[in-house]
């Protein structure tokens, strides 16, 4: 997890510099825009100094629930946002979702009294494995209930929390299987929402999702949620103590969409480094020759455009089992649209 969130982290923080440069413009807070996508923010630890990499601290936390509470944002519980834009139906302009991952115990003592001070859902992605050996550091399913009661959403991750991808498919159905059903013993439902372990996935792992019921899934890949994106690969925008900027928050919640199809590999897990990596802009992507990408450890990286297709080739190999690249693309005004893909070269 350190090492995947550093590269996320770093990958971001490339042409977040140089995207603060053009500032944001203002909006009308009282505008009732209908909006065909949202962000979605990540979170997992809270006050626990000792795990840099995955905390943030409460300080730092609050200041981004009031910048949110104060500046016209739509907090809407994750499950609501897909629906209504899996129907058409929209979401207010500048919509967010609130996820944390893991079920850490700060969660229950630090993050939640703090999301209740200001009224926002949020929703709790689990592993069960850990939740059932009462680990030290997570909460219990007795808590669980208590916040499920009060108006928390779950979502699964897995009975055991593995790296997804490298095992076998009988096993990767045995997790969703075994973690709907402890859900179902202790909270009453299966949930209908996945958050896949470290943000990996491979389509065999995808497939195996959708199989098993559930109707969206989000990575740790930066972007913008939309109704025209792949709803088994959604992104969500991570937060920690280092990279929690209100800056960066505040490009993560103004953002917009950069619309692609035909993305090639289609397969985050790569069968060849570097990758022969490129999407097709959708035609309202505009305009394309502002497109600029850029990837963990290389920083800005060559694009060449043909049309609305776009190449993106990286000077040598991907390093490390995950590798990140993110794009952008000038949005309305003074907005900027996101596109992140995550690479697993093991």
């Amino acid at each position: 997890m350190k090492q995947l969130l550093t590269y996320c982290f770093l990958a971001f923080g490339f042409f977040l510099t140089s995207l603060l440069g053009s500032g944001l413009a203002g909006f009308d807070r009282a505008s009732a825009q209908t909006a065909d996508h949202a962000a979605v923010i990540m979170y997992h630890r809270f006050d626990e100094p000792k795990y840099p990499s995955t905390n943030i601290a409460l300080d730092q936390f609050e200041a981004h629930l009031k910048f949110l509470s104060e500046n016209g944002y739509s907090v809407l519980p994750l499950g609501e946002i897909v629906s209504r834009l899996q129907s058409g139906e929209g979401v207010p302009d500048r919509t967010v979702a609130i996820t944390i991952d893991d079920a850490y115990l700060s969660v229950y003592e630090k993050a939640w009294p703090l999301l209740q001070k200001y009224g926002f859902p949020f929703t709790l992605f689990v592993a069960t494995e850990p939740i059932d050996r009462r680990l030290r550091g997570y909460m219990s399913w007795e808590q669980l209930r208590e916040m499920q009661a009060a108006g928390m959403s779950i979502g699964s991750q897995t009975k055991t929390h593995p790296h997804l991808h490298r095992i076998s498919p009988a096993e990767v159905a045995a997790e969703l299987a075994e973690s709907s059903a402890r859900f179902l013993a202790e909270l009453g439902l299966r949930p209908d929402l996945f958050a896949y372990p470290f943000g990996e996935y491979s389509l065999t792992v995808t497939e195996a999702v959708k199989s098993a019921g559930f109707r969206a899934a989000f990575g740790q890949n930066s972007g913008i949620m939309h109704s025209d994106d792949l709803f088994f690969e959604l992104p969500r925008f991570a937060f920690n103590e280092t990279y929690s900027s209100l800056d960066r928050l505040k490009l993560a919640a103004n953002g917009q969409p950069l619309k692609v199809t035909d993305i090639t590999p289609a397969d985050m897990v790569i069968t060849q480094n570097p990758p022969l990596y490129g999407f097709t802009l959708a035609e309202e992507m505009l305009p394309a020759n502002q497109l600029r990408c850029f990837a963990s450890g290389y920083g800005q990286v060559e694009v060449t455009l043909l049309g609305q297709r776009a190449e993106v080739r990286l000077p040598g190999s991907m390093k490390g089992p995950r590798f990140r690249i993110n794009c952008t693309l000038p949005g309305d005004d003074g907005r900027w649209r996101w596109f992140g893909r995550q690479f697993l070269t093991e």
